[in-house]
């Protein structure tokens, strides 16, 4: 009985102990509890503590030296568009593969396995950066998602991943001279993209205010349509003609707004650089980086007589009935100026235009005299560095002492060398009613370069030029440009190739300057093509290889720029004024 009084038992069967005895070793369990949490969290916020005081004592660079950068510090580049919204260039996003060489436990073992899935790896360099006492090291850039995917199935450990951006342009070599390119950072390069760097990207960029955000798109004033043409032409060209380099130019004769414009060889902007077989830079390939239309000062040859004409008629030394004597060579200086294509007769300005004597222009020159001659050629831009968006611009060429003998030179094209986008801005202002502009590479600049260009010879005078172009277009060596219907006028250039400061009596630079429709010229077309070997019918003339590119390129190109052919009496309205 007196084990009965003291134990119950439960409802189970099982023995309970009395509920003070039950409350009692409860409480004391609690305590036991809450006293350990108590020291778990104060080993915890200790731990914090160090760590926190590690961080404040070590510098910055020691204390995250493992960690890679955040993707949120990743700039961003705007698409490149053209006028009419195509893309020309976007960013992509790729991962790109780095190592802690800290926390790498086997350098060996984790070299094997990355070559296994990037077999082109430079072993000796992985070894010595994965062995190296530095936090953080660049093993791979931009992986494709494959390789991403078997790199993290191997699991190795102090190897990481990083977001990272990368540019893509869809047309290829098609725009290259223009949009230009980036490095693997993302950083401009050239063209385009170097320009917008200098607008502010790099700056950004070097603050740590960049983001990942899609920035505004950046509209050019290519049309990327007319800009295939162009490049497929002067392409073809290149070939066709066994040329050294060709190019072409398309410009808005109201806005200055660059329509096309190509130069090869060229290269492919996705891909700047190429190594050769044995992992050397492919030093030809990137000779397509030049661009020589913009970045190539050289003598424009007899396209400048047109400049010289411009210039006596609007200084009133000539008009379009004036006869130059063009009967005999002429002497200056010591040299002897003679006709290519010599009448053996006087001329009238239209064919001191159309037969392009240098006897004729040289005369004019002198008529005008050696400083109206400097101020006009610098009213017109072709004295000084060109102004526009590429960063890629070559200055001007010309004498340091201008004499009688180089003025009458730089009449017919020689003795001064410009780029040939220069030159062909400085044309546009002859046929647009005498207003200069600079070129432009940016859209829906048409209003504020309608307001900055300033006026650089009369309407009257450039009504006359317009008529010159017109004549020789269809009854000179201009000829071989004409497209049915669009009224081209031109003046062909034919320059003996400089090389090592002497004139080569084998090769040429060969060039053809065009305006159309003449009755009211909205587009100006300027050729190019170095040291062609042939050209149509044989010839290696400018009217057998330059004209021709200036055709083939409006025949295909003005229906597109909205041109609308006309088969009237062109000679009723070359004298039309603006």
């Amino acid at each position: 009985m007196s084990l009965i009084a003291r134990y119950r038992r439960g409802t189970a069967g099982y023995l309970v102990l009395p509920a003070k005895k039950r409350s009692a070793k409860t409480s004391a369990r609690n305590r036991q509890r809450v006293g350990l949490l108590i020291v778990a969290f104060a080993i915890g916020y200790a731990a914090i503590a160090v760590r926190l005081l590690q961080y404040g004592y070590f510098s910055e660079s020691d204390a995250t030296a493992s960690i890679p950068r955040s993707p949120n510090i990743i700039a961003s580049r705007p698409d490149i568009l053209d006028r009419n919204g195509q893309l020309i260039a976007t960013d992509i996003n790729l991962i790109s593969l780095y190592a802690e060489p800290r926390r790498v436990v086997d350098a060996n073992e984790a070299i094997e396995k990355l070559a296994s899935v990037v077999p082109d790896l430079d072993w000796a360099d992985l070894h010595r950066k994965l062995t190296s006492d530095s936090g953080f090291q660049w093993i791979r850039r931009q992986l494709t998602p494959r390789q991403e995917a078997e790199i993290m199935r191997l699991g190795i450990p102090g190897i990481g991943f990083r977001p990272e951006k990368r540019r893509f342009y869809p047309g290829g070599p098609v725009a290259s001279h223009i949009v230009g390119h980036v490095n693997i950072d993302n950083q401009g390069l050239a063209g385009i993209e170097r320009y917008l760097d200098r607008q502010g990207l790099a700056d950004l960029r070097g603050v740590g205010l960049t983001d990942p955000t899609q920035l505004e798109p950046v509209r050019l004033s290519i049309d990327l349509r007319v800009q295939s043409i162009v490049h497929n032409v002067v392409s073809d060209a290149l070939r066709n003609y066994r040329a050294e380099a060709a190019g072409a130019v398309v410009i808005d004769v109201d806005t200055g707004e660059v329509l096309a414009m190509a130069s090869v060889p060229d290269y492919d902007p996705n891909e700047p650089s190429r190594r050769l077989a044995d992992g050397t830079i492919d030093r030809d390939y990137e000779k397509g980086w030049f661009n020589r239309m913009s970045n190539s000062a050289v003598e424009m040859g007899s396209t400048f007589k047109a400049f010289t004409l411009a210039m006596g008629i609007d200084a009133g030394v000539v008009n379009l009935n004036s006869v130059v004597d063009a009967s005999r060579p002429l002497k200056m200086g010591g040299f002897i100026i003679r006709d290519f294509h010599g009448r053996g007769r006087p001329l009238t300005i239209r064919e001191v235009f159309r037969y392009s004597s240098n006897i004729g222009t040289a005369k004019i020159a002198d008529l005008v005299g050696l400083e109206s001659h400097q101020q006009f050629l610098f009213r017109l831009g072709l004295l000084s560095k060109m102004q526009t968006e590429l960063p890629e611009i070559a200055s001007p060429a010309a004498p340091r002492n201008w004499k009688k003998i180089n003025s009458a030179t730089i009449s017919f094209g020689h003795g001064l060398a410009t780029t040939p986008l220069q030159t062909a801005a400085a044309a546009a202002a002859l046929v647009n009613g005498g207003i200069f502009r600079h070129p432009t590479f940016i859209a829906d600049s048409g209003r504020r370069h309608q307001i900055t260009g300033r006026r650089v010879l009369q309407a009257s005078t450039s009504a006359k030029v317009r008529e010159l172009f017109w004549y020789n277009g269809t009854q000179g060596s201009g000829r071989n440009a004409q497209v049915a219907g669009f009224d081209v006028g031109g003046k062909t250039g034919t320059a003996e190739k400089v090389i090592d400061g002497k004139y080569a009596k084998n090769l040429n630079f060969n060039t053809f300057l065009a305006a159309f429709p003449m009755h009211r010229p909205r587009y100006l077309v300027l050729s190019i093509i170095d040291a062609p070997l042939s050209g149509e019918r044989g010839g290696r003339l400018a009217a057998f290889n330059a004209a021709p590119m200036v055709r083939d390129i409006i025949e295909r190109a003005a229906p597109l720029l909205g041109v609308r052919p006309s088969f009237g009496n062109p000679q009723a309205y070359p004298l039309m004024n603006y």
